[in-house]
């Protein structure tokens, strides 16, 4: 069993973030990161279980078409794996029908590389680019906290 992790990797989360922010009314019934007790006993050997597999749900009618991510994903140096629709693909073995007992129809499932999960770069760079994470990321306000001063007197 692949022990779990408390926390998903940083590209996993990238990914569902990002495809939020190209489409943000998609559905996200079928999104998943860590696994629930159910699914760790289903598949305890699970990419999802170390955080570094993720769920997107697929929702072509709100701009997140599974059909084509998992062809575009399949360029990506970051994807050890990718299951859509009955199939699964990998850089080693290619395509291949599969067989599990959740055809993934609902959803595409990706599981990252382990010496990826920390890449946050573009996971849809066919969909505008860099330039559209820069927009996004500049809508952030950067709040600076004030330290204690330690100068000041205490409140009994």
């Amino acid at each position: 069993m692949i022990p779990l992790a408390k926390y998903p990797q940083p590209a996993a989360v990238a990914l569902l973030r990002q495809a939020t922010a190209l489409a943000p009314n998609r559905n996200k019934a079928s999104d998943g990161l860590l696994p629930s007790a159910a699914h760790v006993k289903q598949n305890p050997n699970s990419d999802h279980n170390s955080g570094f597999a993720v769920d997107l749900t697929h929702d072509p009618k709100n701009g997140m078409d599974c059909r084509v991510i998992y062809e575009e994903l399949k360029k990506d140096k970051r994807v050890k794996y990718l299951i859509f629709n009955a199939k699964i693909w990998s850089r080693s073995r290619g395509e291949n029908t599969y067989t599990g007992p959740n055809r993934h129809s609902t959803h595409l499932h990706v599981s990252i590389k382990e010496d990826c999960g920390k890449d946050t770069s573009d996971w849809f760079p066919w969909r505008g680019g860099p330039k559209r994470w820069n927009r996004i990321k500049s809508k952030f306000i950067k709040v600076n906290r004030k330290k204690k001063d330690p100068t000041s007197p205490k409140e009994d």
